[in-house]
């Protein structure tokens, strides 16, 4: 039994891996770009172990895909392959478009011809599920209620309008080919092998290195908080009794401000890892916000629990202080990803604001 992973040496992705061989133990595909944001040694704890295969490459190259599925006859695949950053997708759109959009449809493609020549058993028991952001959304007015899978898709930003296309060809493949998907949404994501371009891998950095910890605006745009390792443990659950052409939403049942955010990991640094110069919330510093940044998300998250049984095991406390100390204690894994490319980023995003 084989699954085939895209975009497995990322951070939600590789996760996923190590959650799978752990949980699960059936040998897994990993196919990544190895991007900016893909990295190997996120993988290091199964380097050898024979049920990973890792294979350099991307989805939108069909004829490695049409190779890879005919020799590994996977019963599932799960997507995880994205641009992901909405600042940088504002910068430059264009890898957005070409990943998110035109990727997931090869992918879709290569899938719908490979599962049309499967058996009638290993067709009925096929799945595509694509790992999707509760970014399509859009923006919640402060007081309403959190995103159910009914909402109205309402994107804001080039990676959400990205994502929301990829949804919507996986759920046009479904209705007119058949073929068998799931698609979830989870909501923002932290824990170990955080590419620390987001807030919460960039504050513990920046704060670590005594650097200023750059706030958007006021600081008082919310999201709900969900620790990887849960977001692994659900889209098993969704593989394994999700129903057909349907959409889970995935969330830790934790809203909160970027600034509460920000507090809480200043907080826990001064406990973990004082600094002689003083209070870690001294750093902070309110930058101009983001262009269309959406204000409040918040996750409803009763459908997967109501038909799967699935819940977060960590709380928001439980869970950051967890990512802190992975960081603390990982600081070769921060110097490898933090390189020139990484430093050219931040300066472009940061400085002139």
């Amino acid at each position: 039994m084989t699954i085939l992973v895209t975009g497995g040496a990322g951070f939600i992705g590789s996760n996923f891996v190590l959650d799978w061989l752990a949980a699960v133990g059936e040998r897994v595909i990993n196919l990544d770009a190895l991007t900016y944001a893909g990295n190997l040694h996120n993988l290091e704890a199964i380097a050898g172990d024979t049920r990973h295969v890792f294979v350099h490459g991307d989805i939108g190259d069909r004829a490695l895909l049409d190779r890879l599925l005919a020799e590994y006859r996977p019963r599932a695949v799960l997507n995880f392959a994205a641009e992901s950053h909405v600042d940088r997708s504002i910068h430059g759109p264009g890898d957005f478009m070409r990943t998110n959009v035109l990727g997931t449809f090869t992918l879709l493609e290569a899938v719908r011809g490979f599962w049309s020549g499967l058996d009638d058993a290993a067709k009925a028991a096929f799945r595509f599920q694509h790992v999707s952001t509760d970014e399509v959304y859009g923006s919640l007015a402060p007081g309403a209620p959190a995103f159910t899978e009914a909402h109205a898709y309402e994107p804001n930003s080039p990676y959400a309008a990205s994502k929301a296309a990829s949804d919507h060809l996986v759920r046009a493949w479904h209705h007119t080919y058949g073929l068998p998907v799931l698609t979830t949404h989870g909501s923002n994501n932290y824990g170990p092998f955080h590419f620390p371009e987001k807030l919460i891998p960039l504050v513990i950095v920046n704060a670590l290195a005594g650097k200023p910890l750059p706030v958007y605006g006021d600081g008082q745009q919310v999201r709900d908080w969900l620790y990887v390792r849960d977001h692994a443990s659900a889209l098993r659950a969704v593989l394994a009794g999700g129903r057909i052409g349907e959409t889970y939403n995935i969330g830790g049942w934790n809203e909160m401000t970027n600034l509460e955010i920000v507090h809480t990991i200043c907080a826990l640094l001064d406990e973990l890892r004082p600094d002689p110069a003083g209070a870690y919330r001294r750093l902070i510093a309110h930058v101009a916000d983001r262009p269309g940044h959406d204000r409040r998300c918040a996750i409803d998250a009763r459908k997967i629990e109501r038909q799967l049984g699935w819940r977060p095991a960590e709380t928001f406390e439980s869970g950051i202080r967890k990512t802190v100390q992975w960081l603390l204690d990982h600081p070769d894994w921060v110097a490898n990803v933090q390189r020139g490319s990484y430093r050219d980023w931040v300066a472009m995003n940061y400085n002139a604001r």
